[in-house]
């Protein structure tokens, strides 16, 4: 039988990195999301505050499976 997914976008954010906003942003998704396969970075961007980076930020899309 074919797998049907679903996408979801969310967004991420860490003071420390990019690599750790994704963590934060799936590991955040997981607790309402069942069943998430994969997940793309569609867009990186940051916050700065007094000419410094103080938050690190991604669009995330999260693959699902669709339960039958």
């Amino acid at each position: 039988m074919p797998e049907i997914y679903k996408i979801t976008e969310i967004v991420g954010t860490s003071p420390v990195s990019f690599a750790e906003a994704v963590k934060v942003g799936v590991a955040e998704a997981a607790k309402t999301v069942r069943h998430m396969h994969w997940f793309e970075v569609s867009e990186m961007r940051g916050r700065i505050a007094e000419g410094k980076v103080e938050e690190f930020q991604v669009t995330l899309k999260i693959g699902f499976k669709i339960e039958r």
